[in-house]
């Protein structure tokens, strides 16, 4: 082979080798571009779906007003709010559950100033829409801190209340509930945490069943005081 054949002969291969790195540099930028956009769309999805999560949880929407603890009567109550969120209520607290007839919201009131969450709802809310709400609320934060029954007149298909404090909903699937739940039951804003939401003293019957207890009329002789909750958890 001739110098000049083995020269263009190593310059085609320096060619060959050059057009070979710049096609690696090619596919490489390529697939570095089409990770990176991969990775840009899936922040972007996460970020839309974290964003839109924080909006449906959202608790702007609750009403929040002051009452004082402690406030025991025996009389009905006429309440500002619908269903009430505190002021008096009756020496009995309703014991927490789940009830599908009305109570007397001077007991529930008394449940709520122990760390209850009450979730109230239309009577005429569809069997699916309570069916829905009965399982948040089975399901959500500690269920014997937790009330639920019908209510009339209702502002909102759906209320839930605590102590203090009220959320008003269109639908048992809104997952806004949940997140009262959690914030509210036994929160911060509890008269009474971790008071007893049951025991013998609570009361187990709804509002047709029962009327509101009378005040005692007597004092019972010593070492069998009357069963009420004052001389506890109230």
């Amino acid at each position: 082979m001739t110098k000049e054949k083995a020269q263009a002969r190593r310059e085609h291969l320096e060619k060959m080798r050059a057009a070979q790195r710049r096609k690696e540099r090619r596919t490489a930028f390529l697939m570095w571009g089409a990770g990176g956009a991969v990775i840009v769309l899936l922040v972007g999805v996460v970020g839309f779906y974290l964003i839109n999560q924080s909006r449906a949880s959202s608790l702007d929407a609750v009403t929040s007003v002051k009452y004082e603890a402690g406030q025991h009567v025996w009389k009905a109550v006429s309440y500002k709010e619908t269903p009430p969120v505190g002021g008096e209520h009756n020496n009995y607290w309703q014991k927490c559950d789940i009830y599908d007839k009305p109570i007397h919201p001077e007991h529930a009131v008394h449940s709520l100033e122990h760390g209850a969450v009450w979730i109230t709802y239309r009577p005429d809310l569809p069997k699916a829409e309570v069916d829905a709400l009965k399982k948040v609320a089975s399901e959500t934060g500690n269920i014997e801190y937790m009330l639920v029954s019908p209510f009339a007149n209702l502002p909102a298909p759906i209320v839930a209340s605590s102590w203090g404090h009220q959320l008003k909903l269109d639908k048992a699937a809104d997952e806004k509930l949940p997140a009262f739940i959690k914030k509210y039951q036994n929160g911060k804003d509890t008269p009474e945490p971790g008071a007893t939401c049951g025991g013998a003293d609570a009361i187990t019957t709804t509002a047709d069943q029962q009327p509101l207890p009378p005040e005692p009329q007597q004092q019972q002789p010593t070492g069998s005081p009357a069963p009420t909750p004052s001389s506890s958890n109230q």
